[in-house]
């Protein structure tokens, strides 16, 4: 499904960016001003439009990218991923030492499904690593 998330915003992008450029390209009117107008779609369409593609994964580890940072607070042991799931959570997990999270529910607002474990969930960056890494 992150596949799906990260195509869809760039196939968004891509709608927008076309249609910025015929705009440029196409004399200002008044009528024809007003009909450039971004398109909004569902993800669910938006991501139907896209080609589909074979991944490679090969070569990526994820060992050579920086990890976490402490978080906002670092004395509290919580890093920024932590952090992130906690203001994300449905169902507040507990806290244990080192900011340990047991139990827990978060929405995925791409599958539209409660997702559980914290485990499960790719926080990581705008685009997981590993996803970035294949979909070059």
């Amino acid at each position: 499904m992150k596949r799906y998330a990260v195509a869809a915003a760039a196939l968004a992008l891509t709608l927008s960016l076309s249609m910025a450029v015929h705009a440029a390209a196409t004399p200002a009117t008044p009528a024809r001003a007003a009909a450039v107008v971004p398109q909004v779609l569902p993800i669910g369409v938006a991501v139907s439009a896209l080609p589909l593609a074979v991944e490679d994964r090969t070569g990526y580890q994820r060992t050579s990218f920086r990890h976490w940072n402490a978080g906002d607070i670092p004395a509290d042991g919580c890093n920024t991923r932590q952090e992130a799931l906690l203001a994300e959570t449905v169902v507040y997990p507990e806290i244990g030492p080192g900011c340990t999270l047991t139990g827990g529910v978060w929405w995925s607002y791409y599958d539209e499904r409660e997702v559980t474990p914290a485990g499960a969930l790719d926080i990581d960056h705008m685009v997981p690593l590993a996803e970035a890494w294949e979909s070059e």
